[in-house]
């Protein structure tokens, strides 16, 4: 028999590519997106049910169109991860305005679009899930992370929100809140500063951070709970983060 559709956004690296390589071992259809699909290819995968698409989350037409196109040959999404996302750090007296929109069009627009997408068909089927990517930025603040913490704490408040909506539905909206981890998304903060204070904070953990591998097996381990039990919240951080 088979096993049902997971889609899984910002699948080229980190916790997505993470996340892909754990379902897909265990033979999950897989929608995978990204913007820079080269890199999700040379994933190490059986690629024999996995599509990939280069899309970007806050386009609501091209995020719809991939995962129909998915639905028409596997049937309807059964888990959607949320996990797109961009953190640009920067001090709110100099942070140029349009990274502050970046983080919130990709952070939460991205993922109101990803939900509002699958949860007709869900709440239809009485069966499904959503599991929004988020941070432990998104419960406390962190120096240089005013628009990211904003972002955040965002997509906290959207999830639980839309959980109380769906719920009686027997649809599940649960949410990971990973501390700082080995990604790649500082690769495109500016503000060297900031960089430089981010660095010297890891270095103060012993210079290592949480192995996305974790991240991935709380998002399955979230999944793989029977349909009516749902973990509303996950936050988890290498042992020797303070904050």
């Amino acid at each position: 028999m088979q096993k049902p559709l997971v889609v899984i956004t910002g699948a080229s690296s980190g916790f997505g590519a993470e996340i892909a390589k754990l379902f897909n071992q265990e033979g999950y259809p897989l929608l995978l997106l990204g913007r820079r699909t080269e890199k999700i290819a040379q994933l190490p995968l059986n690629f024999q049910d996995v599509m990939i698409e280069s899309v970007d989350v806050t386009d609501y037409q091209q995020f719809e169109k991939a995962i129909r196109k998915a639905e028409a040959i596997y049937g309807p999404v059964d888990l959607l991860v949320n996990n797109a996302g961009i953190m640009l750090l920067g001090n709110v007296q100099n942070q140029e305005p349009n990274e502050w929109q970046q983080m919130l069009n990709t952070n939460i627009m991205g993922v109101l679009n990803g939900m509002q997408i699958v949860l007709d068909q869900m709440i239809k089927r009485k069966h499904g899930t959503i599991i929004n990517m988020s941070s432990i930025a998104g419960k406390k603040a962190f120096i240089n992370h005013a628009a990211y913490v904003a972002s955040k704490f965002g997509v906290h408040g959207l999830s639980e929100t839309v959980r109380q909506e769906v719920s009686d539905k027997n649809v599940r909206i649960s949410l990971v809140a990973p501390g700082a981890a080995e990604t790649e998304l500082l690769t495109h903060v500016t503000d060297q500063n900031a960089l430089t204070d981010y660095q010297a904070w890891k270095n103060s953990m012993g210079g290592i951070t949480l192995d996305p591998h974790y991240v991935a097996t709380s998002v399955k381990f979230i999944y793989d709970m029977p349909q009516e039990v749902n973990i509303r919240e996950l936050a988890l951080a290498a042992t020797r983060q303070d904050g």
